[in-house]
């Protein structure tokens, strides 16, 4: 039997790119479900996901009261792949950053590895033949800044700790406790990788290449990265106090 695949998207305000990425995320993904995870757009994304999901059975939208962040909406995406037994969850964002065309090969990466199979396939950005098109130089330097932060302060062993685009083993998930998560923001993409490796989990890193968004703004601001930042420092500083105490015991 097929590996049932799910493929999740947060939105706020996609009207202008959503119908067309809902469209290329089937044509390389014809068989899989696609979840929207909408935070009550003003711009009328939601109604447009209900119109769809009423016409395509593969299609199917949870609504939220408001604005309630990146990071609630990932995880209120994995709830679901885990509520719906699902054997593997993508996610990945509304605005064209990343491409459909490269989910098989985040799905195929979970069992064709050289390794053997893993639990979590990155998108990345920043292993051999990632790169990222339309940043600025600053941003570029930030990003970097970030996940060379990340992997320091949560000793994660991937290049790119904050790149959404990624495909999860559900089994893994199941084990997760979603209520011990402390981040609401963009932060929840490094804290997912900490609580999974933890776990023991196994990541493997697939190159992509990211494209700047094609409409619309950026969701992020100054207060959200330093947030996460400070979220990411609460993070490894408990882990490393917690190490210290056990070998400690």
């Amino acid at each position: 039997m097929a590996a049932r695949l799910l493929v999740a998207v947060a939105t706020y305000n996609e009207i202008e790119s959503l119908p067309g990425l809902v469209d290329e995320i089937f044509r390389y993904a014809p068989t899989a479900d696609l979840l929207i995870v909408d935070d009550n757009s003003p711009d009328g994304t939601g109604c447009w996901c209900d119109a769809r999901a009423a016409s395509d059975r593969r299609v199917h939208c949870l609504h939220r009261p408001g604005k309630l962040g990146l990071g609630t909406a990932t995880l209120a995406a994995l709830r679901y792949a885990v509520e719906q037994d699902y054997d593997y969850v993508v996610n990945m964002d509304a605005d064209f950053s990343h491409q459909p065309r490269d989910i098989p090969r985040l799905v195929s990466g979970m069992t064709a590895n050289r390794e053997g199979p893993v639990d979590v396939v990155i998108g990345s950005r920043y292993v051999p033949g990632g790169a990222i098109e339309g940043w600025s130089a600053w941003r570029h330097l930030m990003s970097r800044a970030v996940n060379l932060y990340s992997r320091w302060m949560l000793g994660l062993t991937c290049r790119d700790c904050s790149g959404a685009f990624r495909c999860y083993r559900t089994e893994q998930l199941k084990r997760l406790d979603f209520g011990a998560f402390r981040s609401h923001g963009y932060a929840v993409l490094e804290e997912l990788l900490w609580h999974l490796q933890t776990m023991g989990c196994r990541f493997a890193e697939t190159p992509i290449i990211f494209t700047n968004r094609r409409q619309g703004r950026s969701k992020i601001n100054s207060r959200e990265a330093v947030a996460a930042l400070w979220t990411i420092l609460c993070l490894g500083m408990r882990s490393r106090w917690r190490c210290r105490w056990s070998n400690a015991g």
